[in-house]
């Protein structure tokens, strides 16, 4: 295998036909409206409703959408990720005989470069499923273009539940779209509560300063914490919903210090670094935990020399952490065929081709409905739990469900291999949910 996958790389059979894809290709006008050969609405008609046997095929195509895959982890891991499902399928014989290929596009995390290059994958590549996806203003922007294209998308990174309202509002028009993963952004925030209701007298956080950075994905989340947190044991000493691409915490943190706030409760993903930078180099005297996407890569310890120890972060799941008897198996793998572990964009994406494999291997067809239908009655057990599906009524519809029986995040925390040399190295050991926890959490030793 290959490092690393990049842009427009392709894997698997030279010849694919089918009915569909070719009805697709046929209209070959660029836009939303160019993208199918129908009005979308799931009239009668539609080319997603043709029959597209699997048995008959020699390929299915599948398209990844990617932020930068050759410079970007995050994108890097669902590029890898999509490629390592394709390949562990071919070698044991494909789908129904007919093999996996995979085409990777750059969004570049831009909405109109998103919409491009997911143009390019339905009319150039003809592909049968798209996945990928990391932040929610590309996803927003290519909706439409899902449901002109009726072409199945299984989203692996951005959080937005504004995709899942459409699918519930105008159903038949957006049903193909499905969130793979991670779980909505309103879940993330009710996860955020039930994570401090569950282990704040353990970690002794009896108050909280809420800082959370002003992006869209953090729309819901703010909501759910406003909703909901105060419900808990904990008190908000204070809530700052700070301007995006803020680089100096200073004044933040001292508005977090006279709150006398415990911990800095926290959702960031751009702003994260320079925040754990600050915090760490200043010993501020309070806790940090949340969400932190950068803390979630595996290999950010090293990159920021040792800055995030002792912070706190979601995640989907962990190199070390057995969500499911498959999570540690794919990590491994995942290391050994491109010598660095996946962030969770990573397992997300791998779930999904091997979900999608498993549904029209069941159904012995690919066309589009078929697919959706058999997405929706899918249970499948992957590497970042039970990957099942809120129904049409929902209001998130064609979400992942979020629940312990179904996904479930863990929150890890950073802890140096060697406290008196903080800078030699760290680990991400979980520490909660209670039964897959690798560690005790661990009290920055400055407070």
């Amino acid at each position: 295998m290959t490092d690393k996958v990049t842009d427009s790389v392709e894997t698997g059979g030279d010849d694919h036909s089918v009915s569909r894809r070719q009805a697709i290709a046929a209209a070959g006008t660029a836009g939303a409206v160019g993208l199918a050969g129908c009005s979308g609405d799931g009239s009668e008609g539609s080319s997603s409703d043709v029959a597209d046997p699997l048995s008959e095929r020699d390929e299915v195509r599948i398209g990844v959408l990617a932020p930068v895959p050759s410079e970007n982890p995050i994108g890097a891991s669902i590029a890898n990720g999509a490629q390592l499902a394709v390949d562990q399928i071919n070698e044991e014989g494909g789908v129904g005989g007919a093999e996996l290929s995979l085409v990777v596009k750059d969004t570049k995390e831009e909405p109109q470069t998103g919409s491009t290059r997911y143009g390019e994958l339905i009319r150039n590549e003809e592909v049968d499923l798209t996945t990928g996806v990391f932040t929610s203003e590309v996803l927003l922007a290519i909706l439409d273009d899902i449901a002109g294209s009726e072409t199945p998308h299984m989203t692996a990174g951005a959080a937005s539940p504004e995709a899942s309202a459409k699918v519930s509002e105008s159903y038949d028009k957006y049903k193909y779209h499905f969130r793979t993963g991670p779980i909505n952004a309103h879940h993330l925030g009710v996860n955020l509560v039930d994570f401090v209701e569950a282990k704040a007298d353990a970690l002794g956080w009896e108050s909280v300063a809420v800082l959370i950075e002003d992006y869209k994905w953090t729309e819901p989340v703010s909501a759910a914490l406003d909703e909901q947190l105060s419900e808990t044991n904990v008190e908000i000493a204070m809530t700052n919903r700070y301007p995006s691409g803020t680089e100096d915490f200073n004044p933040i943190y001292n508005e977090v210090e006279e709150s006398g706030a415990d911990a800095a409760f926290i959702s960031m993903a751009h702003t994260g670094t320079a925040a754990v930078i600050q915090w760490a180099k200043q010993q501020r005297p309070f806790e940090f935990g949340g969400i932190h996407v950068p803390m979630q890569l595996p290999s950010y310890y090293d990159a920021v020399k040792g800055a995030c120890a002792y912070g706190v972060t979601q995640n989907s799941a962990t190199p070390t952490a057995e969500v499911t008897e498959k999570t540690t198996a794919f990590a491994d793998a995942y290391s050994e065929a491109f010598d660095s572990y996946p962030v969770y964009t990573g397992y997300i994406a791998y779930d999904a081709v091997n979900q999608f494999a498993e549904v029209i291997s069941d159904s012995d067809d690919v066309a589009a409905d078929a697919v959706v239908d058999g997405l929706e009655g899918s249970s499948y057990r992957g590497t970042t739990g039970t990957i099942e599906y809120y129904g049409p009524d929902s209001e998130f519809a064609h979400d992942v469900k979020y629940g312990q029986d179904t996904v479930w995040p863990v929150y890890q925390q950073w802890q140096p291999d060697d406290p008196e040399n903080p800078q030699a190295g760290g680990t991400q050991e979980v520490i909660f949910p209670e039964d897959l926890s690798t560690a005790e959490y661990q009290t920055p030793p400055w407070i």
